[in-house]
C-alpha cells in the first residue's frame, strides 16, 4: 500500500493499541447474541421430539420398566447428539462466513500504513479513508487531499460533503461513504459509541430474511404438527377405551405421535444452508447471507456491469487523439511534444490521489512522458466532482505564484457538449467516437479553461471550454469470460449487460465476451421517464443497457424484479451500490470491487472470477434438489412408520402395540443423518445446469410430487403390513412378527435412501455418483439392525426373535419391490422423455 501521508503521522504504537482497546473495547455494535453450544443444547432440549423422548422416560420409570428408562434417554442423549453436531457444524460455518465478511481497514500504526480486521480499530488510530470505502469509525481530520463524504445515512442529503482538517465541520462518521479524495482521521469513537451507534443502526448489519422456501418448510412441519397432536389424542381415546389402562394407552399414542413429527426437516433446512454457503466460501465466494444459496439456484437472469466484470479492468491507454494536429498517438509515440498539454490536462483532470484504474494510468503516463513533475507545486483549490449526464469532472489548482489549472474530463459527448466546437467540429469528433467505440475502446475526453475570479460557476458546465483531444482506453474481456457466458446460456438464464459506457465500446465487448445481442443498445437518459411497464418491456426485447446512471440502473433491476425474474446484479463501483442492495442477488468483486459495493451485496467474488457465479448458481440448485429428496424421504418413510403403528390397532390386528418407542426411536435415530447429513452430501446430477431455472414462487414441493412421495409410502406400508399378515398367518409369534416387520421397515429405509437419490435417473446411474456417507450410514444401519436380531440380549430388550435366512430374505424381497416399483416409474418417464 503506497500512499502520500505526511511523515508527522506515525500512529499508536502496539502498547498504546492494547491500553486504548482495553478502555475502549472493541469496534463493534453489540447486536443479537452468539449462538453458543449451551444456548443451542438449551433450544435442542426444547424441541418436540425430545418432550416426547422426556415424557415416555418418565412414563418408564414410573411403571418400572427401567431398562427402557435407561434407552429412551440414552436416545435422548443420542438425538440431542446429533441435533448439535449438526447445529454446530453449521453454527461454526456461519461463523466463518462472518469472520470473512468482516472488511479490513487502512490504519497507520507503528509509524507503518498496515490493514487490520475493523473491529481492531480503536480510539486514537489514526485511520486512512479514501474513494469509495466505508468509513467504519467516528474521526476528526487530520490531513485530507480532495476529500468530500455523502452523509446520506445520516442526514438523508444526497449530496457529497467537502471537508479538510480546515472547515468548520471536520468530523467524519461511521457509516458514511467516501465519494472522493484521500482523509486520515483520529478516531475519537467506536462501536455504540459512535453517532450511528448511539441512534440504533448499522448499515454493516444484513437482516437475514425468510425465504419462501424457509416459509414453505415451517408451514409444513407445523401442519405435520398439528395432525400429530390430533392423532395423539384420538389414538390415546381410542386405545384407553380397549384397554381401560391409561399408561398403556398413553404410551402408544406417545408413540404414534414421535412417528408423526417430521423433526428432521428443520433441522436438515438449517444444515443445508449453512453447509451450502460454507462449502462455497471454500470456492472463494463469500455468502452473507445462508438464504442466499437457495435464491441462487432460481437466478433467471444476470444484470452485469461491463467494466471491472466482464472486463479485467486494467484499463491500457492504447491511443490519445490530439485535437490541434487531428492525430491520433499509438503508445510508443505518446513522448511526442505534441502531446504534452494533452497528457497533462488529461492527468489535472484525475484525482490527485487516484482511486480508478484509468485515473492510475493516466498519471503513470505523465510521469512517463513529462519532463518536468509539477504534481507538488499546485494544490487543488476548487473541484466539481463527477456528475451530469452523461458526465463529467473539473477539478481546478493553483500554485504560490497565483498560476491556475482548469482542467476537465468525462463522457466524450459531456466534453464535447461543453467545449467551444462548431457544429461541423462536433459531428467530425462524433464519428471519431463511433470508431473507436466499434473497436471495444473507451474514451474519456479532455479540456481546458481559464477562470480569474474566486466566485466560481455553480456548474462545471457553465465554464467555457477548450477542447483538446481524446484518451482512448482499451479494457479487455477476462480470460474464458465467452465459456462463462455459454454455460449461463445453457442454464436456462437470460444477460442484460447495464454500463455507464457508450453503445458503441459496450456492442463490440459484449460481442468479443460472448453475449447474445440482436438488438440495438438503449441509452439511459432515454429511458429516465420511463414507467415501470415501459422498463418492463424493455427488458424483454433489450440486451445493452449503456450509459446507465446508479438511478436507472436501479429502476431496471426493480423492474425486472417486478416482472418475476430472480435477479442477480454483478458490480464492482460505488455507482453499482443501489442496484447491488436492490437485487435478489447482489453481487460484488472482491478484488478490484469498491467497500461500498461488498457492503451493498449479498455475495462477494473473491478473485473476481465470474464462472464462480456459475458455481454458486450450481451449488444453490444442487442443495435445492437435495433439500427436495430428504423432504420426500421424509415423508415417504414416515407413512409407512405410522401406519404400522396405528392400523394394527384400529382395524383389531391380533398384535395391536407391535411397535413400541423403543422401536420407533430406532427409526429415527437413522432417518435423521440419512435426511440432513448423507442427502446433504449428495452430488449435482448430471444435466443440472442445462435444464431451466424454477420459478422462486413455487412451492418446495408441487402436488404431483407430494403426490408421488405419500404412493410411495403407502406401497412401502402394504408391503410391510403384508409381511406382518404373512408372519401372523403362518403361526408367528408376537416377537417373531414384530421381528419381520421390523427388519423390512428397515431394509425398505434403506432401499428408499438409495432410490430417492434420483427421481429420473436409475438407480445405478446414482450409484455413480460418489457419496461415501450414505455407505457409511447403510453399513451402520445393517450393523445394528443384525446386532438386534443375533445379539440375545438386545433382542430381548427391543422384543423380537432371530430370523432365519430364508426368513431375513423375504423381508429383503418384500422390501424391494415395495421400494423398487419405483425405477420402472423412473424408466417409463425417460423414454417418454426421449420421446
Amino acid at each position: 500500500m503506497s500512499y502520500n501521508i505526511p511523515d508527522h503521522l506515525k500512529g499508536l504504537t502496539d502498547e498504546e493499541v492494547k491500553k486504548s482497546q482495553k478502555e475502549f473495547g472493541y469496534n463493534q455494535i453489540d447486536g443479537q447474541q452468539k449462538s453458543s453450544w449451551y444456548y443451542l443444547l438449551f433450544n435442542i432440549l426444547k424441541e418436540p421430539m425430545l418432550l416426547l423422548l422426556i415424557a415416555v422416560s418418565i412414563i418408564y420409570v414410573i411403571v418400572g420398566n427401567y431398562t427402557e428408562a435407561l434407552f429412551m434417554f440414552g436416545a435422548i442423549v443420542a438425538v440431542s447428539a446429533i441435533s448439535f453436531y449438526q447445529d454446530n457444524r453449521s453454527r461454526i460455518a456461519l461463523e466463518a462466513l462472518e469472520k470473512l465478511n468482516e472488511p479490513l481497514s487502512i490504519v497507520i500504526r507503528n509509524s507503518k500504513v498496515v490493514q487490520v480486521p475493523t473491529h481492531e480499530i480503536t480510539v486514537g488510530d489514526l485511520c486512512i479513508i479514501e474513494e469509495g470505502k466505508m468509513i467504519n469509525a467516528d474521526g476528526k481530520i487530520v490531513h485530507s487531499n480532495d476529500f468530500s463524504v455523502n452523509e446520506a445515512s445520516l442526514t438523508g442529503e444526497s449530496f457529497s460533503v467537502f471537508k479538510s482538517s480546515d472547515t468548520t465541520d471536520a468530523n467524519v462518521y461511521s457509516g458514511t461513504l467516501v465519494v472522493s479524495g484521500l482523509a486520515v482521521i483520529k478516531v475519537t469513537a467506536i462501536g455504540k459509541n459512535t453517532r450511528l451507534g448511539k441512534i440504533g443502526q448499522s448499515i454493516k448489519e444484513i437482516k437475514e430474511e425468510v425465504s419462501p422456501l424457509q416459509k414453505q418448510i415451517t408451514r409444513f412441519v407445523k401442519n405435520m404438527a398439528y395432525i400429530g397432536i390430533a392423532v395423539f389424542l384420538m389414538v390415546w381415546i381410542y386405545s384407553f377405551y380397549q384397554t381401560g389402562s391409561i399408561i398403556e394407552s398413553l404410551l402408544t399414542g406417545l408413540t404414534l405421535a414421535m412417528s408423526v413429527l417430521p423433526e428432521e426437516i428443520p433441522v436438515a433446512f438449517t444444515t443445508f444452508m449453512a453447509l451450502g454457503a460454507w462449502k462455497l466460501m471454500r470456492e472463494g465466494i463469500i455468502i452473507k447471507q445462508s438464504s442466499v444459496v437457495e435464491t441462487l439456484g432460481s437466478t433467471t437472469v444476470i444484470c452485469t456491469d461491463k467494466t471491472g466484470t466482464i472486463t479485467e479492468n486494467t484499463m491500457h491507454l492504447k491511443q490519445l487523439y490530439d485535437f490541434k494536429t487531428d492525430k491520433t498517438y499509438n503508445h510508443d509515440e505518446f513522448k511526442e511534444t505534441d502531446l504534452s498539454q494533452l497528457i497533462t490536462y488529461a492527468m489535472w483532470s484525475s484525482e490527485p490521489v487516484p482511486f480508478d484504474p484509468m485515473e492510475k494510468t493516466i498519471h503513470n503516463i505523465y510521469e512517463q512522458t513529462q519532463q518536468t513533475d509539477r504534481r507538488n507545486e499546485f494544490r487543488m483549490i476548487h473541484e466539481y466532482p463527477l456528475d451530469g449526464k452523461p458526465p463529467m469532472m473539473t477539478h481546478l489548482f493553483e500554485n504560490h505564484s497565483g498560476e491556475r489549472i482548469i482542467a476537465a474530463k468525462g463522457a466524450p459527448e459531456a466534453i464535447l457538449a461543453v467545449s467551444d466546437l462548431t457544429e461541423q467540429q462536433k459531428e467530425v469528433l462524433r464519428k471519431k467516437i463511433q470508431t473507436f467505440g466499434q473497436e471495444g475502446y473507451r474514451v474519456l475526453g479532455v479540456a481546458k479553461s481559464t477562470f480569474t475570479g474566486n466566485h466560481f460557476p455553480e456548474k462545471q458546465q457553465d465554464f467555457s471550454f477548450e477542447f483538446l483531444g481524446f484518451t482512448v482506453f482499451y479494457d479487455p474481456p477476462k480470460q474464458g469470460i465467452q465459456d462463462v457466458f455459454q454455460k449461463i446460456y445453457d442454464a436456462g438464464i437470460k444477460v442484460k449487460v447495464i454500463t455507464g459506457d457508450n453503445a458503441d465500446t459496450t456492442k463490440a465487448i459484449a460481442l468479443q465476451a460472448g453475449i447474445r445481442n440482436s438488438t440495438s443498445a438503449v441509452n439511459g437518459a432515454e429511458i429516465t421517464n420511463n414507467t415501470p411497464s415501459e422498463l418492463i418491456a424493455l427488458t424483454k426485447k433489450t440486451t445493452l443497457f449503456t450509459r446507465m446512471f446508479p438511478e436507472v440502473k436501479l429502476a431496471m433491476v426493480k423492474a425486472l424484479k417486478q416482472d418475476d425474474e430472480v435477479v442477480a446484479m454483478l458490480g464492482d463501483g460505488v455507482n453499482d451500490a443501489p442496484a447491488l442492495k436492490a437485487a435478489h442477488i447482489g453481487v460484488a468483486m472482491g478484488n478490484k470491487g469498491t467497500e461500498i459495493a461488498k457492503a451493498a451485496a449479498s455475495l462477494v467474488i473473491v478473485d473476481d472470477n465470474l464462472d464462480k457465479l456459475i458455481t454458486g448458481i450450481a451449488a444453490g440448485r444442487r442443495i435445492y434438489a437435495n433439500i427436495k429428496k430428504a423432504v420426500q424421504y421424509i415423508i415417504s418413510i414416515h407413512i409407512p412408520i405410522i401406519l404400522t403403528v396405528s392400523l394394527p390397532l384400529f382395524l383389531g390386528w391380533k398384535y395391536p402395540t407391535i411397535f413400541t418407542p423403543v422401536h420407533v426411536i430406532f427409526l429415527e435415530l437413522i432417518m435423521g443423518p440419512t435426511c440432513s447429513i448423507v442427502y446433504e452430501n449428495e452430488p449435482m446430477e448430471k444435466n443440472t445446469m442445462r435444464q431451466k431455472p424454477r420459478k422462486m414462487t413455487e412451492t418446495f414441493l408441487n402436488w404431483k410430487e407430494l403426490i408421488m412421495s405419500i404412493i410411495q409410502g403407502l406401497v412401502i406400508t402394504a408391503g410391510v403390513l403384508f409381511a406382518y399378515q404373512y408372519t401372523v398367518q403362518n403361526g408367528g409369534s408376537e416377537e417373531k412378527t414384530r421381528a419381520i416387520v421390523f427388519t423390512t421397515l428397515i431394509f425398505s429405509n434403506i432401499l428408499l435412501s438409495y432410490t430417492n437419490r434420483s427421481f429420473y435417473y436409475s438407480i445405478f446411474e446414482s450409484l455413480k455418483n460418489r457419496n461415501l456417507l450414505l455407505l457409511g450410514i447403510t453399513l451402520a444401519t445393517l450393523t445394528l439392525l443384525f446386532s438386534i436380531l443375533f445379539i440375545t440380549p438386545v433382542s430381548r430388550f427391543f422384543q423380537v426373535a432371530t430370523l432365519t435366512f430364508n426368513e431375513i430374505m423375504f423381508a429383503l424381497t418384500v422390501a424391494g419391490i415395495s421400494v423398487l416399483w419405483f425405477e420402472i416409474y423412473k424408466l417409463i418417464k425417460r423414454i417418454r422423455h426421449k420421446n
